[in-house]
C-alpha cells in the first residue's frame, strides 16, 4: 500500500518573492508566514496549505497563451463577484489578457510576475470542466 500524500504547499518561481506574496496577500487576505525572507515568502491558507514564492535568478515569466513560453502552472480562486474581484486585482497590479476562454464561467489574469491564474464564481469551480489556462489555449 502506498503512503497517502497530503498537499502542503504550492510554490511559484518569481523574481521578487516579497512583492508577489504582497500581491496575493492583498488579493486573498491570506496571512504572510513569519519566516518569509528576500529569497522565499509564503502565505498560509489556514488549513496547513501554503502558497510559496521563491526567488529564481533570471526568472522567465510564462507568456500565456503563447505555448513557446508555457504557463507551467496556475492557481484557481473562487469569488462571489467576478466583476468586483477583477476591479481589485487590476488595481493591485494584475493584468487581464485579451484571450478569455472561460466566457462567463471564469476569467484569466496574469499576476505581477507573469503567472496566469483564474477566477471563478464561488460554487461553480467546475472541477470536471476544461479550464481556461489548462491546455485549451490555442
Amino acid at each position: 500500500m502506498s503512503p497517502q500524500m497530503r498537499l502542503t504547499a504550492i510554490t511559484l518561481d518569481c523574481p521578487d518573492p516579497q512583492a508577489l506574496a504582497a500581491f496575493y496577500q492583498r488579493a486573498t487576505g491570506l496571512a504572510l508566514v513569519e519566516e518569509s525572507n528576500a529569497d522565499f515568502a509564503a502565505l498560509t491558507c489556514g488549513d496547513g496549505l501554503f502558497i510559496g514564492f521563491q526567488r529564481v535568478d533570471d526568472h522567465r515569466a510564462p507568456r500565456w497563451p503563447d505555448r513557446a513560453a508555457p504557463q507551467q502552472s496556475h492557481l484557481d480562486f473562487a469569488v462571489d463577484d467576478l466583476d468586483e474581484a477583477e476591479a481589485l486585482l487590476l488595481e493591485l497590479g494584475a493584468a487581464k489578457p485579451r484571450f478569455q476562454p472561460g466566457g462567463d464561467r471564469w476569467r484569466v489574469f496574469i499576476d505581477p510576475a507573469g503567472h496566469p491564474f483564474c477566477l471563478t464564481r464561488t460554487g461553480t469551480s467546475g472541477a470536471n470542466e476544461p479550464r481556461g489556462v489548462r491546455g485549451s489555449a490555442p
